[in-house]
């Protein structure tokens, strides 16, 4: 989980390659494709880059690669999946917004995408204008996770040990403003208690350090930890969803263990660089209801814990703009202090 890219091609062999041109030639000559829209039929020999402004093994890595191999074949392209974490999701998301709409280079993003206003004090792109939003896919649940050395078994216990010891304990995220800093920040001030605030250069560094103890507490997507949780190398305290998630139907939500005000999920959108024409935004639109909607893909979103609901590119536009508000009020209530 160390690397700062990582780059996963379905199918990589060139030979793969070659053999799909000479069977579109094939198929061309006898008059099969002369039906296909020209666009598809020029984009299918050349892959599709999808970089992802985090690191292997986030929320958004996890659900992108369980995805993949449908979505390349609802494009009829190979995908390439492209990790560029740094500064919250700042790196890759100035990558895409650099490159051209064409199509062939697209993201999928978090909630941090339209937190970065509120929590830097320069970013250097337009979260909402220098995009074109493509769907909002859906959402994954939040879980509380501490070192299963703490001597806690549930949420009461953990914030009565937090009050019993202000300061003494603290807590990791994935980076300063990201949706998992927001997520514990929140935590702390629904119970009233306080940790030292630990920020990562991304997931997997956060994770490896609560696991190894360096750290003892944070908040991760369910996708992300569940592994975790079930090797017993975490103890999950809690979901941050309004009722139990049934893929982890073990784990109580906040809300009934007395902290209502815990409900926080993390939401993953697949976006374009500027200027994207309206027909790549629809056949990109298309493909993943397509690959979404396939047996496999639905089983590994409810194993996951994901909810898919995808929207149309209007309502994604829309959500952007009214997450920017919300976020830039719980940043503020949070005392979150631009960097």
């Amino acid at each position: 989980m160390r690397p700062s890219s990582l780059s996963t091609v379905f199918p990589a062999a060139e030979a793969a390659t070659l053999t799909r041109r000479h069977a579109l030639g094939a198929l061309a000559a006898a008059g099969v494709l002369g039906g296909l829209p020209r666009l598809a039929r020029a984009q299918g020999e050349r892959a599709v880059r999808f970089i992802l402004p985090v690191a292997a093994g986030s929320g958004v890595d996890t659900i992108m690669r369980a995805s993949s191999q449908a979505l390349g074949q609802a494009l009829g392209q190979t995908v390439v999946l492209d990790n560029q974490p740094g500064a919250g999701g700042v790196v890759g998301t100035q990558a895409l917004v650099k490159s051209p709409p064409d199509g062939l280079t697209l993201s999928v993003v978090s909630n941090n995408h339209v937190i970065y206003p509120s929590v830097l004090k320069s970013v250097p792109f337009d979260p909402v204008g220098d995009i074109t939003p493509i769907a909002v896919m859906g959402s994954t649940p939040m879980v509380l996770v501490v070192n299963p050395k703490l001597p806690v078994k549930n949420l009461r216990e953990f914030v009565a040990l937090l009050h019993a010891s202000p300061g003494r304990y603290n807590f990791a995220s994935s980076g300063n403003g990201t949706i998992l800093h927001l997520a514990a920040e929140l935590f702390k001030d629904t119970t009233g208690s306080y940790s030292t605030h630990i920020p990562y250069r991304g997931f997997g560094p956060m994770m490896q350090d609560i696991v190894g103890g360096q750290v003892d507490w944070g908040v991760g997507a369910l996708p992300a930890v569940q592994g975790q949780v079930k090797a017993g190398n975490l103890r999950a305290l809690c979901v941050a969803s309004p009722q139990r998630v049934a893929a982890a139907p073990e784990i109580p939500t906040a809300v009934e263990q007395g902290y209502p005000g815990f409900v926080v999920d993390g939401w993953f959108a697949v976006v374009g660089p500027k200027g994207l024409p309206p027909e790549q935004v629809r056949r990109v639109h298309q493909a993943f209801v397509t690959a979404f909607a396939t047996p496999e893909v639905k089983e590994a979103m409810a194993r996951q814990g994901n909810l898919i609901n995808i929207s149309t590119p209007e309502a994604a536009g829309a959500y952007f703009r009214s997450e920017l508000q919300r976020y830039a009020a719980l940043v503020k209530k949070a005392g979150v202090v631009p960097q």
